[in-house]
């Protein structure tokens, strides 16, 4: 069996356990985002999510409203992960 450390599991708003795997770290405008894509979606479509309270033990995740933020980290993981992954335009 293969072990796998970059799974990880978060809550969603109506407390059910969804997993993901860990794509990329990316850092935008000061900020730091989660690049993650759901281990039960076929679509290949990855999530982004903003990490609050990144210097404390109490990390958390929060979504992103913002098209053109999305967009930005997006092709900043895009650029960075070129080479790895293949991306449909």
């Amino acid at each position: 069996m293969e072990e796998m450390d970059n799974i990880i599991a978060l809550t969603d708003d109506e407390g059910n356990e969804v997993e993901f795997e860990f794509l990329d770290l990316i850092e935008y405008d000061g900020k730091e985002y989660v690049v993650l894509l759901p281990l039960d979606d076929d679509e290949g479509q990855v999530v982004i999510l903003l990490i609050e309270n990144a210097d404390t033990d109490e990390e958390s995740y929060a979504s992103v409203d913002d098209d053109e933020e999305l967009m930005q980290v997006f092709n900043l993981f895009k650029e960075k992960n070129k080479d790895e992954f293949n991306f449909n335009d």
